[in-house]
């Protein structure tokens, strides 16, 4: 494959040294060559050495990181990169446990991948492309994960039609069997799984930890949990015996796959959907929760919308502070890269100062092990916080 150059104006080269897997237009000196977006580039500094290797795209990111060492981006270096993500997961169990059989096989910039991210669903594996070039090699990818995986791969599938820039890619199964729904296992609950129609991958993986810690914590309790999509934490709220678990989402689609899951790990839960707007829900319940979770949407994409995403995480927050019982637990999460650690911590402290209540940090919850994070690129770290 043709490589393009690429050279950096003087000084633009220092990220590079400390590993940062992004290069940024205006960085750039100048390219020789007309690269399309998903080459392959050599960059250089100013004095004509070599840097790195990448994708090119026309954005503001111009250059995805791919290797610092060499320029050589074939089978043997793909395959080298999927199997050091599948021996870390490996390390930690996650092929071998009983109780759970999902997780995430490459999380982007985490595994040395920038702009890739690869699930594993009970043999299932869903690639999501976050750039044009991991997007081209995704027949490649899939070639390199049925010799790695073996039978432990039943197929593979495609969701990044809501993810590539260019928007020019259709859901569906590249290789395997084609069920539209599928059934995998996360700390003792059943789950249905439908590809095409699921967020993110299908699943929100990221929460696992979480939604085990909920569990830890329900017993005796009535819980309500916000957005809940299709009902991962009130499953783990059952499972640790809580007295009673409400959920709450926009989507009717996702309420009713809610029920399906109660219902397939569950007889007669006391359990109760409802498919409503959360913060006008939040404002007309009664104060009778032990818990509640708020897990909305990222509600800052950028930091365009920072201010307005900021704004609508408080409102929320403000309204759960007010209703929760005396000495309760409110779980809450951001899952906007643009909202810092320290900009969600000022939120809460804002919509706890409005409802006039007691409220104390108990824990910071980390990102799962599963989804590593490159030092070189801390943004990587999304920011979960509960208070």
């Amino acid at each position: 494959m043709q490589h393009y150059k690429l050279y950096l104006k003087e000084g633009k080269e220092k990220s590079l040294y400390r590993r940062h897997p992004w290069v940024f237009s205006g960085a750039v000196k100048k390219i020789e060559g007309k690269p399309t977006v998903g080459d392959l580039v050599d960059i250089y500094d100013c004095q004509k050495q070599y840097l790195a290797t990448g994708h090119f795209q026309n954005e503001s990111i111009i250059v995805k990181i791919l290797s610092f060492d060499s320029p050589n981006i074939d089978y043997a270096f793909w395959k080298e990169r999927f199997e050091q993500a599948i021996n870390y997961r490996k390390r930690f169990g996650f092929f071998d446990n009983p109780n759970s059989n999902v997780f995430r096989l490459v999380n982007g910039e985490g595994d040395f991948m920038p702009g890739l991210i690869v699930d594993y669903y009970n043999g299932i594996v869903v690639l999501q492309a976050h750039s044009e070039g991991m997007h081209q090699n995704f027949s490649l990818f899939t070639d390199v994960l049925r010799e790695l995986l073996g039978e432990k791969l039943v197929a593979v599938f495609d969701k990044s039609s809501s993810t590539l820039p260019s928007g020019d890619s259709t859901d569906g199964y590249i290789w395997g069997a084609t069920p539209e729904e599928w059934e995998i296992k996360e700390d003792e609950n059943k789950f249905i799984i439908n590809f095409y129609e699921g967020q993110k991958t299908g699943f929100f993986i990221d929460q696992r930890e979480n939604r085990a810690l909920v569990r830890s914590l329900s017993e005796g309790k009535r819980v309500l949990n916000t957005f809940g999509y299709t009902g991962g934490f009130s499953l783990s709220a059952l499972r640790g015996n809580a007295m009673y678990v409400e959920t709450v989402d926009i989507s009717k689609k996702a309420i009713a796959l809610c029920d399906r899951n109660v219902s397939l790990n569950f007889n007669n839960a006391n359990h109760k959907s409802v498919a409503l707007d959360v913060l006008h829900y939040l404002s007309e319940i009664d104060s009778n929760y032990d818990i509640i979770i708020l897990d909305p949407p990222a509600f800052a994409k950028n930091h365009r919308s920072l201010q307005q995403g900021l704004k609508g995480y408080k409102n929320i927050n403000q309204r759960a502070i007010e209703k929760i019982k005396p000495g309760g637990l409110i779980f809450t999460f951001s899952c906007s890269q643009a909202v810092s650690k320290e900009d969600f911590q000022t939120m809460v402290f804002t919509a706890a100062a409005n409802a006039n209540r007691k409220v104390r940090i108990i824990k910071h919850l980390p990102h799962a092990i599963d989804h590593p994070v490159s030092i070189y690129h801390p943004e990587g770290v999304s920011c979960a916080e509960k208070s």
